[in-house]
């Protein structure tokens, strides 16, 4: 795994839609906007927030966790729409013993069921696998989040198991975790995009 490609500099990536960039201060409004929607983290480890001042500090949050070398998190900007921030996908959990990274997405709602997620997963898988060279790719769903699961069936991910009652996660207590993975040998043709 070159960790180095993450971390050394900040990456942007591109698809056809979809810019994965660093998340700004002038990006605020738009971030609390996604923060400030309960629906939107209905199924994920995360509280909402619902106070500006809040969401402003975690995009110094987001910076440190990156000077840490422990977690990136990329705004994800749609190209036609003047580069509006439409969501967050993040890498974390980076283990370079088996080359292996977790990855989590959430977008505001107004951007839901168009695809958004989907293109942003790939962008980041082709990524992490022919740059970086991460070998595993897996990802934690809730299992009532129905959209976020296909959106990595789509890509190529198996569900590999359900975690029962395993993880802590803030807002939801203990709950159970179905496992999504996706390996290099998986799909060589992610590596020649």
């Amino acid at each position: 795994m070159n960790i180095e490609k993450v971390f050394n500099q900040f990456p942007n990536l591109n698809s056809p839609r979809l810019e994965l960039k660093k998340i700004e201060e002038s990006h605020v409004q738009e971030l609390f906007a996604i923060y400030d929607n309960n629906k939107v983290f209905e199924y994920c480890g995360i509280i909402p927030k619902h106070n500006l001042s809040t969401v402003q500090k975690m995009i110094g949050h987001f910076e440190r966790d990156y000077s840490k070398k422990s977690r990136i998190k990329w705004g994800i900007f749609e190209i036609a729409k003047s580069e509006k921030l439409v969501g967050i996908i993040e890498a974390m959990d980076f283990n370079q013993k088996v080359s292996m990274v977790t990855i989590g997405y959430y977008l505001a709602e107004t951007s839901w069921g168009k695809g958004i997620a989907t293109e942003a997963v790939e962008t980041i898988v082709k990524f992490l696998l022919a740059e970086v060279n991460v070998n595993r790719i897996q990802a934690e769903v809730m299992p009532l989040n129905e959209p976020s699961k296909k959106v990595l069936l789509k890509n190529g991910f198996m569900k590999e198991g359900l975690l029962r009652q395993a993880t802590l996660w803030s807002g939801k207590g203990i709950v159970d975790l179905e496992i999504y993975g996706f390996l290099k040998e998986d799909d060589v043709n992610n590596l020649q995009g």
